[in-house]
């Protein structure tokens, strides 16, 4: 891929050549005179380019004879036009000179682009094949960050993920706020009959935001550094639950999270039936994701049946879901704790959810972004 990205650059930048004009502001016989008088090979390099050019070659032939790219040539004859032989030669701001010269850094930030991401072994080999020039292992990421690049864990993107997911969101959370008097969570091909809010549930007091999302802490999770005089290594038992914590971090109104051992529409239900239970007398709106039991028609009418509107986040966007951070930091907090038995375990789990969702700092950037308090009142 990146030989056939470069030679179609390649081919484009010949295209280009063959339209290009050389000035001549010097004769042969002075360029002749420069070339025995230059010692700097990049000086060399620029000069005999000039040179093939007198003698009739193409751009992309004069550079290739220095091991130049037409892109390289390309710009070599821009600046010759423009500055003469001032303007071709390199200037070199005192002290010794850098192994890539300006232009010859923008040619390989433009083959970097091509081809990215790389690594650091791949850049050398790239640096000598193409410059032949190498840089030591210590200096190289200094060298690339001056250049601009970024050294960071490549983020694969999720193949089914929208490219506009926050203005999908927006939109759905908008049309959540409005409230009308069709069912919100009813799609049109979803039978009449059951969608009806049950009569002992009142909805006018408000409205409650909150955040909905099952995962699966273990005692033996450990993703905190911690000091040690010795040895680091904790003895653990052999602690471990199969069963899922189902959350809901709720922005102003009371967090639930309770342990199920499976995440079916009927156990989901049944948390969205606490959920209910612990915000009595408001609308709830629950932002969460598209799994399986969350989207089917059994859920999404008991969630109506109970005055709860759900906010679907676009698929394959769980950034969007500020739940995500709360079980990080769950994790993070819980990580150095020894507990001898699943109960505890399950126990604190609770107690730590109840103390963090005390929190609204994790849905920050998403309230910012997405609703203001003031719709919720």
């Amino acid at each position: 891929m990146r030989e056939f990205l470069r030679a179609n650059t390649d081919i484009l930048v010949v295209e280009r050549a063959r339209r290009k004009e050389i000035k001549r502001h010097l004769s042969e016989e002075e360029i002749d005179e420069l070339l025995r008088e230059a010692e700097d090979k990049h000086r060399l390099r620029r000069l005999g380019f000039l040179k093939n050019l007198y003698r009739g070659d193409s751009i992309p032939e004069a550079a290739d004879r220095e091991g130049r790219s037409a892109t390289t040539g390309g710009r070599w004859v821009d600046a010759w036009n423009e500055g003469g032989i001032e303007g071709l030669m390199p200037s070199f701001g005192g002290g010794r000179p850098p192994k890539l010269e300006e232009d010859e850094q923008q040619e390989l930030v433009e083959l970097l682009r091509e081809g990215q991401p790389w690594k650091s072994q791949e850049i050398q080999h790239l640096l000598m094949e193409e410059f032949d020039v190498e840089y030591s292992a210590s200096y190289l990421g200094t060298f690339l960050r001056n250049l601009g690049l970024s050294y960071a864990k490549p983020r694969p993107k999720r193949p089914h993920q929208p490219d506009n997911p926050e203005e999908i969101l927006e939109e759905r959370v908008d049309d959540a706020l409005d409230e009308g008097d069709s069912p919100h969570n009813k799609e049109p091909e979803d039978p009449e009959k059951g969608w009806v809010v049950d009569d002992d549930i009142c909805t006018d007091g408000g409205t409650v935001l909150g955040f909905f999302d099952a995962s699966k802490p273990q005692p033996y999770d450990n993703s905190r550094r911690v000091w040690y005089v010795d040895d680091p290594h904790i003895e653990r038992p052999l602690v471990k639950t199969e069963d899922s914590a189902v959350g809901f971090y709720a922005l102003n109104g009371d967090s639930v999270v309770s342990f199920e051992e499976n995440e079916k529409k009927e156990q989901i239900c049944g948390v969205l039936e606490q959920v209910r239970e612990q915000n009595p007398g408001k609308r709830i709106l629950l932002v969460l994701d598209k799994h399986g039991s969350h989207v089917c028609a059994y859920t999404r009418k008991r969630a109506h049946q109970l005055g709860i509107d759900l906010i679907f986040l676009p698929t394959s966007s769980p950034h969007l879901n500020p739940i995500e951070k709360v079980w990080d930091y769950l994790k993070w907090t819980m990580a150095p704790i020894i507990v001898e038995d699943e109960d505890e375990f399950k126990e604190l789990v609770e107690e730590t959810f109840e103390q963090i969702t005390n929190r609204i700092s994790f849905a920050k950037k998403w309230c910012k972004k997405f609703v203001s308090f003031q719709d919720l009142s």
